[in-house]
C-alpha cells in the first residue's frame, strides 16, 4: 500500500507525528518526506506533531470536536459549542470551545478556531461523556448541564445574584430553549455544584431550572 493510501485509510481521524513516522517506516529520512507531504497538501498541519489528511486527497477529514480532544489533551467539548450541538442555543457557533486542565490555549487552523479554558479539579471531571459523531468518530463532551455550567464558570465578570438574572441570563441573552432546560439533568448538577466557581450563580441557575 502506497504512503497516500495509507493517509487516506486514517482520513477521518487526526495523525499524529509517531503514527506518520510509522508509515514512514522505509524512508531514510521520514521528517523530509512529511515535509514534501505537506507541501504537496497530501498532508495538512493543524500544529506541530498532529496533521490531517489534506486537500489534494480529497478526503473526509476528522470532525472538529474529534480534532479539538487531540489539539491538547486532556480536553472536553463544552460550552457554545456543545450547547448548540443539543439544541440548546439557536446561534451558530463558530468556535470549538473546550475545558481543560491544562493552561488556557488557542488554536486557529484551517478546521477552525478552537480554544481551550483550564479548569480545576475535581469540577473539571464532572459531567463528561463520549459521543459518536459518526463514521466510527467518538468525542469527549460535556454533558448539556455541565455545558451550561461550564459557560457560566468561564463567562469572565458573570455573576447571577437572583433568580431574575439567572433566568434573563438563560432565556433572553442565551435564548436557550425552554423545553431543553427541563430536560437537564438537575440532580446530577446540583451534586457538581459543592466544587464548582462561583456556586451562587450555579445555584440560580438550578433554581430558575426547577421554576419552568
Amino acid at each position: 500500500m502506497s504512503v497516500t493510501q495509507q493517509i487516506l485509510s486514517y482520513s477521518s481521524q487526526p495523525l499524529t507525528h509517531q503514527l506518520l513516522l510509522s508509515i514512514l517506516k522505509d524512508y531514510k529520512r521520514p521528517n523530509d518526506k512529511v515535509h514534501t507531504l505537506l507541501h504537496e497538501k497530501v498532508l495538512e498541519s493543524v500544529k506541530k506533531g498532529l496533521y490531517i489528511a489534506g486537500p489534494a486527497l480529497d478526503a473526509r477529514r476528522p470532525e472538529p470536536f474529534l480534532l479539538a480532544n487531540h489539539i491538547l489533551g486532556p480536553s472536553y467539548v463544552s460550552s457554545d459549542a456543545a450547547l448548540f450541538y443539543y439544541g440548546l442555543i439557536p446561534e451558530r457557533v463558530y468556535e470549538i470551545s473546550s475545558m481543560t486542565t491544562k493552561a488556557s490555549r488557542m488554536f486557529n487552523n484551517s478546521m477552525g478556531l478552537f480554544s481551550y479554558t483550564r479548569l480545576s479539579l475535581p469540577y473539571y471531571s464532572f459531567g463528561i461523556r463520549q459521543m459518536e459523531l459518526g463514521d466510527e468518530q467518538y468525542a469527549m463532551m460535556a454533558t448539556p448541564g455541565k455545558a451550561l455550567f461550564d459557560k457560566v464558570v468561564t463567562t469572565s465578570g458573570l455573576i447571577l445574584r437572583s433568580r431574575k438574572d439567572a433566568r434573563d441570563y438563560l432565556l433572553e441573552n442565551l435564548r436557550m430553549d425552554e423545553q431543553g432546560l427541563k430536560e437537564l439533568n438537575v440532580d446530577a448538577m446540583t451534586g457538581w455544584l459543592e466544587a464548582a466557581p462561583k456556586k451562587s450563580s450555579l445555584q440560580m441557575i438550578i433554581k430558575v431550572i426547577k421554576e419552568l
